[in-house]
């Protein structure tokens, strides 16, 4: 029989609660970049030239399931290709600075865009 210390009673907390405080808040982080992370992608894949060439391969091949493997392979690789390039980043630049970049390059890329449409 051991001999319970009063400091012990008092912090009558169950061994591991921390712990899985802990676990549960890296559960919720998981789950919420899961869910905005594929509702973002979902978002913003549907419609584009990505899945309108796959709908016209899977059409002329007669071969839909090979086709979806192989774009499903190709997006997957490609978003591999973010991920590790976003991660390289992070460790060298601030956040801010990665948001700045990323504005600028979209504002160019529109004005881009513009400039084309207009000049045709």
């Amino acid at each position: 029989m051991s001999i319970s210390s009063p400091d012990s009673i008092a912090s009558s907390q169950p061994v591991g609660t921390a712990s899985e405080a802990a676990q549960s808040s890296s559960k919720s982080t998981f789950r919420r970049v899961f869910i905005s992370t594929f509702i973002t992608i979902f978002l913003a894949e549907l419609g584009d030239k990505t899945q309108v060439t796959t709908l016209l391969m899977s059409a002329q091949s007669e071969a839909p399931w090979i086709v979806f493997l192989g774009a499903g392979t190709a997006l997957v690789s490609t978003s591999l290709i973010g991920v590790l390039l976003g991660q390289w980043l992070a460790r060298r630049l601030s956040p801010q600075t990665i948001d700045t970049a990323a504005g600028t390059l979209l504002l160019a890329i529109t004005l881009w865009l513009l400039w084309d449409i207009t000049h045709l």
